[in-house]
């Protein structure tokens, strides 16, 4: 396994729930497997909205993670190419230009104005999904 960082890319329109909801799962996998200085994780949208979705905050807050502070943001194609991998939500055309840069499209619902229950079923296959990126990239000897 290469020692050399692993950038993640999360991206959806708005960045106000899927993408969030994936670079926070993101951030914690990383905390926990202890690979701080070996995966950096970057999100943002083609079309930011003013704040994260509340039902996506308040589901968040069930697996203890805040997202009541986090504020969506755009980011650049050139920020994109650096990427190993960029993920879509299933909202997205993206194209990137850089070979080196594997694009996946997770394909999932949108969860703005969503059910609650509806929105944990989205958040509990992004977990998943988060964990199982790492398991590819970077593994478990960290």
């Amino acid at each position: 396994m290469s020692e050399d960082p692993v950038l993640f890319g999360f991206v959806c329109v708005q960045n106000a729930g899927r993408s969030q909801m994936s670079t926070a799962f993101a951030e914690r996998e990383r905390d926990q497997r202890d690979l701080t200085d070996r995966v950096a994780v970057v999100t943002g949208g083609t079309d930011p909205a003013d704040h994260v979705h509340q039902e996506v905050v308040t589901v968040m807050r069930e697996r203890d993670i805040d997202l009541s502070d986090r504020t969506p943001q755009s980011v650049s194609t050139e920020t994109l190419e650096n990427c190993d991998v960029v993920v879509t939500m299933g909202c997205s055309t993206l194209k990137l230009d850089a070979d080196s840069v594997e694009v996946r499209d997770w394909a999932l619902d949108d969860p703005d104005g969503e059910d609650l229950d509806a929105v944990r079923a989205i958040r509990d296959d992004i977990e998943g999904r988060v964990s199982d990126l790492f398991d590819e990239f970077v593994g478990d000897d960290a």
